[in-house]
């Protein structure tokens, strides 16, 4: 059980490095990565809040669909 776990660790691991690297690369092209209409940002004197709703929805619409793909992949 021990070795299926750390596989499994791993393979999330590097997905979420991948993920990582995708979104700073669609930021250094010009796509809009959490500023999105939908996206709540609050600026005020001395404070200022951002939390990208419409961002994290498309996020994980797209973990969502390759997920299922993977694991599909791997009942076969």
């Amino acid at each position: 059980m021990g070795t299926q776990l750390g596989k499994w660790l791993i393979f999330v691991g590097g997905g979420i490095v991948l993920l990582g690297l995708i979104l700073l690369i669609l930021s250094k092209i010009g796509l809009p990565v959490g500023k999105l209409p939908g996206d709540i940002s609050v600026k005020r004197e001395r404070v200022s809040f951002h939390f990208p709703i419409a961002t994290s929805i498309i996020i994980s619409i797209i973990l969502t669909f390759f997920l299922n793909l993977i694991l599909w992949i791997f009942r076969k």
